[in-house]
């Protein structure tokens, strides 16, 4: 059955292409997405499926519902895009300028419809329930996911899916790793308050700049020697501004930057050096300061029994070679916030194109081989087919064997 399953879904690789192109010329940022919610909600509804739209403010929730009673699946795709202007001469290039589709989540979208029908159709064969989570506003924080969760989208739900299309990995292999798989991101913003003054008397002034370029070096201090070279951190200053003129000492300076860490403990620590070291600079050179701290997502970490039930999964349908544990990566996501609800994981699919320069996650070149989608939905359904699907008797027989 499950065969059968994944040729059909191979049989859609031409919709899926048009649902994908059609997104990648018509992006919506996070937050503003008004088209592409309704898109999916009324291509479920065609399918037949039940659903929920503006859950948690914009998300999509289908349900399918199986033939008979047992346990309820939820995979997730998410469809916002990114403001970065495209610079691909494709056909399918953005038409809304200074948007684009950077990271994928058009192809995580077309692929969870393609799922959707195949799964949909043959809901005589499934002993449980599918939940579609379609989700808003991946790309900016608080996320869709958090607010999807507080309007019960995860409601009955046993076990969640999510997949990620990867632009730099091998097409035809999947990425997954039990524990901590992708970093908290948390950011800060410090205001450092000096006394201004004339360039040439600065021994008159607190030298904001001279105190917020000490900022940005001291800071990395924290990370090289505070913290244990195997817990893995990265602590990045993004912005500097201050001053306007060339004969002028300012009296402000705004540092702003990006905290990544797996273990939540780190994750508290960081947060307490960057104060402690900014205070303490600032006060050693008669500044102020203030310290602003951003929690954004949390840490993804895949439970252990899904994991292994992912690779046995795809070990059963398609080829165990095909699976790689991979290391952990210091990019967020906030499906972190349903594996704080659920038991689940989180895997990455290889998309790039062989032959050609393959481009990072929220580049202006980005693009991706689009048969990864198929590669995504064949894992999906074993998935499904692992949990939920009603297994004949040969089928039972054969996996005993």
């Amino acid at each position: 059955m499950l065969q059968n399953w994944h040729e059909e879904l191979e049989g859609m690789f031409d919709q899926m292409v048009e649902w994908r192109r059609h997104m990648h010329q018509y992006p919506e940022l996070s937050f503003q997405e008004v088209e592409t919610p309704k898109m999916i909600a009324d291509i479920l509804e065609g399918f037949g499926i039940e659903v929920r739209r503006n859950v948690g403010g914009r998300g999509v929730v289908g349900k399918i519902y199986g033939a008979k009673p047992g346990k309820t699946i939820a995979l997730r795709a998410d469809f916002d895009a990114l403001p970065i202007q495209d610079e691909k001469e494709v056909s399918y290039k953005s038409k809304v300028d200074g948007v684009m589709h950077a990271c994928g989540h058009d192809g995580h979208t077309a692929t969870l419809l393609a799922v959707a029908k195949v799964l949909q159709d043959n809901k005589e064969s499934i002993a449980g329930n599918v939940v579609l989570l379609h989700q808003h506003a991946e790309e900016l924080s608080p996320g869709g996911a958090k607010a999807m969760i507080e309007d019960d989208c995860l409601e009955g739900v046993d076990v969640v899916f999510g997949a990620h299309l990867s632009s730099l990995s091998e097409l035809g292999k999947y990425y997954c790793k039990p524990g901590y798989s992708q970093a908290a991101a948390d950011a800060f913003e410090i205001t450092v308050t000096g006394k201004g003054g004339h360039g040439s008397s600065p021994h008159e002034t607190v030298d904001a700049i001279a105190v917020g370029t000490a900022l940005v070096t001291q800071l990395q201090f924290i990370a090289s020697r505070r913290v244990d070279p195997l817990n893995p951190v990265v602590l990045s200053v993004g912005s500097f501004h201050s001053g306007n003129a060339k004969n002028v000492i300012a009296s402000k300076a705004t540092l702003t930057g990006t905290v990544r860490t797996l273990d939540k403990d780190l994750r508290v620590f960081m947060e307490e050096e960057i104060r402690l070291m900014a205070e303490g600079i600032c006060e050693s050179m008669q500044a102020t300061c203030e310290v602003n701290y951003i929690k954004g997502y949390p840490a993804v970490f895949n439970h252990e029994e899904e994991v292994a039930v992912f690779e046995k999964a795809i070990a059963d349908s398609l080829d165990k070679e095909m699976v790689v544990r991979s290391s952990p990566i210091m990019g967020a996501e906030d499906f972190s916030y349903y594996l704080l609800e659920k038991p689940g994981m989180f895997f990455h699919t290889g998309a790039r194109v062989e032959g050609m320069q393959s481009y990072p996650h929220h580049h202006p070149m980005f693009d991706f081989d689009e048969k990864a989608m198929i590669y995504a939905g064949k894992a999906f359904l074993s998935i499904v087919d692992h949990y939920i699907a009603v297994k004949s008797e040969e089928e039972v027989a054969e996996a005993v064997q």
